[in-house]
Order: C-alpha cells, then structure tokens, then sequence
C-alpha cells in the first residue's frame, strides 16, 4: 500500500467516525466518554457494522454490540 493510499483509508475511517459519532448523538443525545472512545477505537469492520445497525438500534447496546 502506497502512502497515498493509507493516508485516504485512515482519512476515510476518520470520516465514518465521526458521522457515527454524529448520528449516536442525534439518535441517542449525549454520549458517554467510553463511547466515543470506543467508537474512534473501533477498526474499519466494526465501523461499517456499527454505522449500519444505527438504522434499527433501539439503545446503544444495539449498536455496538
């Protein structure tokens, strides 16, 4: 892998962070500190997981089960 192409995976993986980060907040209101770290701890297989069980999550549990 190229340099060019990690900097656009981790560029990526940065930017599906943080609209999960956004959509929890609007979906659930405040989160808490381990959440977020979890969230930004989370590898790119989680993260695709996590932003697509949001959709139907009825808790945070749901969601990063």
């Amino acid at each position: 892998m190229t340099t060019a192409e990690r900097l656009r995976a981790e560029g990526r993986a940065e930017g599906r962070v943080e609209t999960l980060i956004e959509q929890l907040t609007v979906k659930f209101g405040s989160l808490p500190a381990e959440i977020i770290e979890t969230v930004h701890a989370g590898n790119s297989t989680q993260l695709r997981t996590w932003t697509s069980r949001i959709l139907t999550a009825d808790t945070l549990k749901d969601v990063l089960a």
